[in-house]
């Protein structure tokens, strides 16, 4: 980095994108991920350079970043072709809640705003805190998350957390330390026997089709099926592991899980 702190940083995943603008230091980002959505205005005021596991690098190189934020060995090899070309990258590797606030107050020092970090993140564990000290009208339901649909994918770790918190059972928390998703495929005979009471779902940049969930063999027997508990929540609030799946994320849970009650 020729500057301290890097006035031109490149954003890979949306996380980083929306944690920046929430700090105040949006003027720093020159280009982002395609599926960066969050705030809104990124779209319009940030050039697109990369997808998830792909990215154009002569366009990278070409704005000049003094750093590139990145996530996790997805992008090892972007992460790879730009430390060859002499580019300062910082990987992030968050996978749970406490990662997610690391991150935020590890960013905050990185573009010289850690007080600022701070704050947020204290927000973000004060807001988490009470949601989860909320007293619930009955017991709390087992929920079934659904990453993905063929294969079937659970327990992403953040989230089977912000299902707790929410007041809710993940019938698959022993997943939740799995990084990789092959390793978080379960059988759709699994989830039978587990029987959640709500589906949350969330396939990963495409739209949650819930006949498709009810048609599956024999799931009709499943409570959450029955019952017609089967919701979706777009990716963008739960799959980045960022601010939005602390705040908008667990808003959405929570309103799957006791119809909107905080």
């Amino acid at each position: 980095m020729r500057h301290f702190p890097p006035r031109r940083i490149v954003c890979l995943t949306e996380e980083t994108v929306e944690t920046l603008y929430l700090l105040g230091e949006q003027d720093r980002i020159i280009g982002v991920s395609g599926y960066a959505v969050r705030p809104p205005q990124v779209r319009r005021e940030k050039p697109r350079v990369s997808a998830f596991v792909s990215a154009d690098i002569p366009k990278i190189l070409a704005l000049e970043p003094e750093l590139v934020l990145a996530f996790s060995d997805l992008q090892a090899g972007i992460v790879a072709d730009l430390v060859r070309a002499g580019v300062d990258v910082h990987v992030f590797n968050q996978r749970d809640i406490a990662g997610i606030l690391a991150m935020i107050r590890t960013l905050g020092a990185l573009v010289g705003a850690a007080e600022r970090a701070e704050g947020l993140a204290r927000d973000l564990e004060r807001r988490l805190a009470e949601i989860a000290a909320t007293p619930r009208p009955s017991a709390r339901p087992k929920v079934y998350f659904e990453e993905w649909d063929d294969p079937l994918i659970s327990g992403i770790g953040w989230v089977s957390e912000l299902i707790e918190i929410a007041g809710g059972e993940d019938v698959f928390p022993e997943l939740r330390h799995r990084q990789a998703a092959k390793d978080r495929i379960v059988s759709a005979e699994a989830v039978r026997e587990a029987a959640p009471d709500v589906i949350v779902a969330s396939w990963c940049g495409k739209k949650v089709v819930p006949a498709r969930i009810r048609a599956r063999d024999c799931w009709n027997e499943i409570p959450a099926v029955r019952d017609d508990r089967i919701v979706e929540i777009k990716s963008p609030i739960i799959l980045q592991p960022g601010p939005a799946a602390l705040a908008d994320g667990l808003d959405a849970i929570v309103t799957a899980l006791w119809g909107g009650l905080k």
